[in-house]
């Protein structure tokens, strides 16, 4: 289901590596993305 999820995430929401994003300086919604993104990662990865 996380891999499934992973693949959905890395064809929807933005990627901030890309943009060069600050985390120092992102928004909430921005910290909010990231967070999903990595919790999802780390589920798909075990």
């Amino acid at each position: 289901m996380y891999k499934i999820l992973a693949q959905i995430n890395k064809m929807i929401l933005p990627s901030f590596t890309k943009q060069r994003l600050d985390l120092a300086k992102a928004s909430k919604w921005q910290m909010a993305i990231i967070g999903f993104r990595y919790f999802v990662t780390a589920r798909a990865l075990n």
